[in-house]
């Protein structure tokens, strides 16, 4: 069995990614549906649960943007389906994190979620005050809660080559 997992990163991480044809090192850690966000989401519906998780992938890249100012202020989850067997869950971390034992392989990958440039000003404000967000600053979060409302577009994982470079997937 496999279990969908939303994996944070930056563009950067994301040609870190392309060159080494694998996302690591391990352990990988993502985000998933794990009984402890089922208890705490407990009205919600599977796909409820998963914009959750991912929600929650979209965050941890804002603490990944603000760690590497040279990256392009834009958040990237990746959508990877791994083995059950090789991710644990960490409700001690949070109630959504799961670590993966191993590399997740790009061949794992479902898809690419990445900011369009529109959304760059709000999330560089936003990855500028993430940590003071996280720690109940209500003024942080007001900017945070800018850049979450801008949605990530999709992408195809044959299209890493066009996200990493800047390019339009459809030129």
């Amino acid at each position: 069995m496999r279990v969908r997992i939303y994996v944070p990163a930056t563009v950067s991480t994301l040609d870190a990614v392309r060159t080494a044809g694998e996302v690591g090192p391990a352990p990988v850690t993502g985000f998933a549906v794990t009984p402890t966000l089922r208890e705490w989401y407990a009205e919600g519906d599977e796909d409820e649960l998963e914009y959750a998780a991912f929600s929650d992938a979209a965050r941890a890249s804002l603490r990944m943007l603000d760690a590497d100012p040279l990256t392009p202020r834009r958040r990237v989850v990746l959508s990877a389906d791994v083995p059950e067997s090789t991710v644990t869950v960490h409700p001690d971390l949070d109630r959504a994190v799961v670590r993966v034992s191993g590399p997740v392989p790009v061949s794992s990958l479902a898809c690419l979620h990445v900011d369009g440039a529109d959304a760059e000003k709000d999330v560089a404000a936003a990855a500028a005050v993430a940590l003071e967000a996280d720690l109940g600053d209500e003024d942080a979060q007001f900017v945070v809660d800018g850049a979450e409302g801008h949605e990530l577009e999709w992408y195809d994982v044959t299209e890493i080559d066009q996200v990493v470079d800047g390019r339009r997937p459809d030129s």
